[in-house]
Order: C-alpha cells, then sequence, then structure tokens
C-alpha cells in the first residue's frame, strides 16, 4: 500500500526527490498516526506500508506483489510482527548487500532492555520506543523526521 504524504515543504537538494519511507506495521492505528505525522512534517516524503515482515523482504526485495517498487530511504520497523517478527526482518536486511545500507529505526512498543540490545547487536540504526498518546507519538515521529530526514544524509541505491 502507498501513502502519498508529500507537504508543501521543499525537497532536500542532496536527494533531489521525496524521501522514501517503508513503515513496516501491523497496527492499523499506528499506521495511521504514522502517515498523519509524517503528512504534516516539514519534509517531503513517500510513504509505503506493509504490515507483516515477509511482505516487508518481498518489498525490499521487489519480488511477489512489489515488482517495481522503488527503493525505501529510511525503513521504520515495527518488532511485534506477524509471520516474521522486527529482528528476524533486520537480520536479514543487514545480511543481504543490496539492503545493508539502507537506514532502519525500531519504532515498536517495547522498551525491554533485551529486545533494545537484540536491536543494536543487528545493526539498527536507531530504537524508537512508541510513546503512549497521540501528542507523545507525533513528537516522537517529529523527533525521527527531524533527525533522519532533515539532518543525516541518506545513502543512495547502489548501482
Amino acid at each position: 500500500m502507498t501513502q502519498d504524504t508529500l507537504g508543501t515543504q521543499h525537497l532536500r537538494p542532496a536527494i533531489g526527490r521525496p524521501i522514501r519511507i517503508l513503515l513496516v506495521e501491523d497496527s492499523p492505528s499506528d499506521v495511521a498516526m504514522t502517515v498523519a505525522a509524517l503528512r504534516d512534517g516539514r519534509i517531503a516524503n513517500v510513504m509505503y506500508t506493509v504490515g507483516d515482515g515477509v511482505s516487508a523482504m518481498e518489498f525490499l526485495r521487489g519480488v511477489e506483489s512489489y515488482v517495481g517498487v522503488p527503493r525505501p530511504d529510511l525503513i521504520l520497523l515495527d518488532l511485534n510482527l506477524p509471520r516474521k517478527d522486527g529482528h528476524e526482518v533486520l537480520a536479514e536486511i543487514r545480511a543481504d548487500h543490496d539492503l545493508t545500507t539502507i537506514p532502519v529505526v525500531m519504532l515498536t512498543t517495547s522498551s525491554a532492555e533485551s529486545d533494545v540490545l537484540a536491536s543494536y547487536r543487528l545493526h539498527a540504526n536507531s530504537y524508537v520506543t512508541k510513546p503512549v498518546g497521540y501528542d507523545a507519538f507525533l513528537t516522537a515521529i517529529h523527533g525521527i523526521e527531524d533527525f533522519w530526514l532533515s539532518l543525516v544524509l541518506l545513502p543512495s541505491a547502489p548501482h
């Protein structure tokens, strides 16, 4: 599913196009809040969403129903997913030469130290716990946007 969340702001000159974000999230309400938060943000972006870990890997590899989809610039990855959990997805991304440079932000409800450590051991780029409450959730998403979409230079797809 594709959600166009283009705002009225200028594009980042380093990329010259909207930032492509893959949101891997099985909660429809969390998908809706994330899309809304990024739509209201300052950085032009296009959001793609999948609801489970198997679909995430199919999207990233451009197979099955995802043939021809563009490579995302950033992945927002939930930990507790059906069919393949976030740690399994992250491990596959980091083991794939064509995908390993895509930044992955773990965006999850778990604040368990074991989940945080496992994510960083698998080379997550950051770990953000989803706060309870809409305003706090918006603040967290805008923080991700400010850092990953405004400040950081994202890698381009391998040629």
